[in-house]
């Protein structure tokens, strides 16, 4: 289980001490020029240095938000009616049509998935628990979950509108015993949420055709619980600011619908609104995910944000629970393409030769049917820890309306 991977979480340790695993990119992975300018390296350099400072040191100002090129706040909370969001059924793995289904259920970022393992019963029961996190006092909610990036509670008080959050490993520890927790629920949600979730990358990995690490060792992914509250019914229009509760890179991310109600989601296209079954699981593909995929998965930015407009309590429609699959901090990223799939970039005038060649005829059909699935790689890699810390603490998504990973992309790809 992807659980063990966060056993080196437990109890808040440093995270920047020894590294443990190694980075999931095959050592067959051909490197990648770069092509990013001497300023984006500076910008690196700079984002290391400046998150190695000691705590007593601030950190710097974060971005105000800027409307990205969809306005995606105005056009989630005017939006008429929720986008179609597709269905995948966890009981029809077996099903010859399974993996179809799949693949076109991912490629607009997210979908829902019915027939899964988790009861309704415990989702309600976590939902509980995570509400009277939110009911401790301030002084009590930091003395048993401390800031420790990206672990511990915390709240924007720069802006309210992005409310506060609490983020748990999956074996929702926190620093000190107490007998005012029960955490019973959130812990075996969690741990249900991250073996359905990792199943997930397993099946989108045989669909869409990239290597898949989790499958031979479950500690090169680590698992989140976030725990977030957005703003009640009278103020649900605030509550679709996407981004509210932090950003996190992830592979993939599942939420429980509990009741009927609407969810914003910011795709690479703009704000969608969906209203997913209840009893289903929204599942997010994330960046890290894309970006292993060779960027054939389209991804989500950042959670599922609750809309705050559910049939339940007000404050209960305003919580979003969501479990996150990411990464140890000292991983690598790069596309996980199978190494018989690579075209190396100095191999580009003969892939291109024998295309031509296939397309009139010569060569061996089967051979033309290998060369048909080679691809050139479109990121190069890049460290897991500068991408999250920045994409937390700059919130890229709100600070720009590029794409985050743009900067990573072999532009002559």
């Amino acid at each position: 289980m992807a659980s063990s991977a966060h056993k080196q979480h437990l109890h808040f340790p440093d995270v920047h001490g020894a590294t443990s695993a190694p980075p999931p990119t095959p050592s067959t992975l051909p490197p990648a020029p770069r092509t990013d300018s001497d300023s984006a390296a500076a910008t690196d350099f700079l984002s290391r240095l400046i998150h190695r400072l000691p705590p007593a040191l601030s950190l710097p100002t974060r971005l105000s938000p800027t409307t990205t090129n969809s306005n995606p706040s105005s056009s989630a909370s005017s939006a008429a009616a929720p986008a179609a969001i597709s269905n995948v059924s966890y009981s029809d793995e077996k099903n010859v049509s399974f993996f179809e289904s799949l693949s076109s259920a991912s490629s607009v970022g997210f979908f829902q998935v019915t027939g899964h393992p988790i009861s309704p019963e415990l989702a309600r029961s976590a939902e509980s628990e995570s509400l009277a996190l939110f009911d401790l006092p301030l002084d009590r909610k930091e003395l048993h979950f401390p800031k420790n990036w990206p672990f511990g509670y915390e709240r924007d008080e720069d802006d309210d509108r992005h409310g506060e959050w609490f983020v748990l490993d999956s074996l929702c520890s926190c620093s000190s015993e107490s007998t005012e927790l029960k955490l019973g629920s959130l812990r075996e949600l969690a741990l249900t949420m991250e073996k359905v979730g990792c199943e997930m990358i397993e099946w989108m990995s045989r669909a869409i055709g990239f290597e898949n690490p989790v499958k031979e060792d479950p500690t090169r992914v680590c698992s989140l619980m976030w725990i977030s509250k957005g703003c009640s019914d009278e103020d649900h229009e605030k509550a679709v600011v996407p981004g509210a509760g932090g950003f996190y890179p992830f592979v993939v991310g599942l939420s429980y619908q509990i009741r009927t109600q609407k969810y914003a989601l910011l795709a690479d296209s703009g704000t969608v609104m969906v209203s997913p079954e209840v009893g289903s699981l929204i599942v997010s593909i994330g960046d890290i995910a894309q970006v292993w995929s060779n960027g054939k998965l389209k991804k989500v930015r950042g959670r599922p944000v609750a809309c705050g407009e559910g049939n339940g309590s007000k404050s209960a429609s305003a919580i979003t629970v969501s479990l996150l699959i990411s990464l140890p901090l000292e991983s690598t990223v790069s596309p996980l393409l199978r190494p018989e799939n690579i075209v190396l970039h100095g191999q580009d005038d003969d892939h291109d030769q024998e295309a031509e060649a296939e397309e009139e005829g010569i060569g061996n059909s089967s051979d033309g049917e290998k060369r048909r699935d080679r691809e050139k790689v479109k990121f190069r890699s890049f460290s897991f820890e500068d991408y999250a810390w920045r994409a937390y603490h700059e919130r890229l998504v709100l600070s720009s309306p590029k794409d985050p990973l743009d900067r990573y992309r072999i532009t002559n790809a």
